[in-house]
C-alpha cells in the first residue's frame, strides 16, 4: 500500500472533530478537484512508502489512539485497502473512517469479513462482517468534477456516515440542497457544509442555511487549518 504519511493529531472536521486521531494518508487519486488541499499527495511521483496492511495496524496500535482515519487521495483505490479495513476493526476499541472523494462505488466496502490480526491466532474473527465508517465529499459543481460523482451511494448510508459538501460559491449551495431534498439526506446520515477555504465566507453559508432552514444540517470550518497553516502538513 502506498502510504505518503502517517501521523496523530486532531480530527479537523466531521463528527468527531476534536478528538484525537491517527492518520494514514495514501498517494493517488481519481480526481483533480479545483480546490484540493492535498493535491501533493495525488501526483504520480509523489514519495510514499510501500507497506503492508500488518505493518500499518502495527503502527496504530502503537500510537494508543481509537479513532483511525483513512484518507488520501482516494484511499478506497488502495490494493489491499478491504484487508487493512477488516485488520483494523477486527481490533478491540477501534474505529475507522474512511475519507472517499464520492468518485467509487462503496457497495464492495459496507460488509467485509473481519480479520485476524498479525501475531494472533486464527480464531472465528473471519466469521464476522464489518464496516467502517464514511465521510463521502460529494463535488460541487465548483470542483470540476460533479460529473464524477456516483449519487448512487448515497443509498448505501447510514446514521454514522457523513455526506460532505465543499462549497465554493452559491451555485453550490443550491445544488447541495437539491441533493439534500431530493435524498433526503439529512434524515439518513450527518450532513455537513464546509467553505472552500478563500473562495466563500462562512457567513454566506449560514445566511443560505437560514434562508432554506436546512434543518440537521451543520456548517464546519476545518478546524486544523484554524489551529496550523493551512498548508501544513501530518496535522
Amino acid at each position: 500500500m502506498k502510504v505518503v504519511e502517517k501521523f496523530v493529531s486532531i480530527n479537523g472536521e466531521g463528527t468527531r472533530a476534536g478528538e484525537l486521531a491517527v492518520f494514514v494518508r495514501f498517494q493517488g487519486c481519481n480526481l483533480r478537484c479545483s480546490y484540493c488541499d492535498t493535491m501533493w499527495a495525488n501526483e504520480a511521483d509523489c514519495p510514499y512508502t510501500e507497506e503492508s496492511p500488518e505493518e500499518i495496524l502495527e503502527y496504530i496500535r502503537k500510537t494508543g489512539i481509537k479513532n483511525v482515519t483513512l484518507t488520501g487521495g482516494e484511499p478506497l483505490l488502495q490494493k489491499d485497502i478491504d484487508r487493512l479495513i477488516g485488520l483494523i476493526l477486527s481490533e478491540d476499541e477501534l474505529r475507522v473512517e474512511i475519507e472517499t472523494n464520492g468518485a467509487v462505488d462503496l457497495a464492495p466496502f459496507t460488509n467485509l469479513p473481519a480479520q485476524a490480526g498479525a501475531g494472533r491466532q486464527e480464531d472465528d474473527a473471519t466469521a464476522r462482517r464489518v464496516r467502517p465508517v464514511f465521510t463521502m465529499d460529494y463535488k460541487l459543481p465548483s470542483s470540476g468534477w460533479e460529473a464524477a460523482m456516483k449519487p448512487e451511494n448515497f443509498r448505501l448510508l447510514t446514521k454514522e456516515d457523513t455526506v460532505k459538501f465543499v462549497a465554493g460559491s452559491r451555485e453550490d449551495l443550491a445544488r447541495a440542497k437539491e441533493l439534500i431534498d431530493q435524498w433526503r439526506l439529512t434524515g439518513i446520515c450527518h450532513v455537513y457544509f464546509s467553505p472552500v477555504f478563500g473562495k466563500i465566507e462562512p457567513v454566506e453559508i449560514v445566511d443560505f442555511m437560514i434562508e432554506n432552514k436546512l434543518n440537521e444540517a451543520r456548517m464546519q470550518i476545518q478546524m486544523h487549518k484554524v489551529i496550523w497553516d493551512p498548508n501544513a502538513r501530518g496535522v
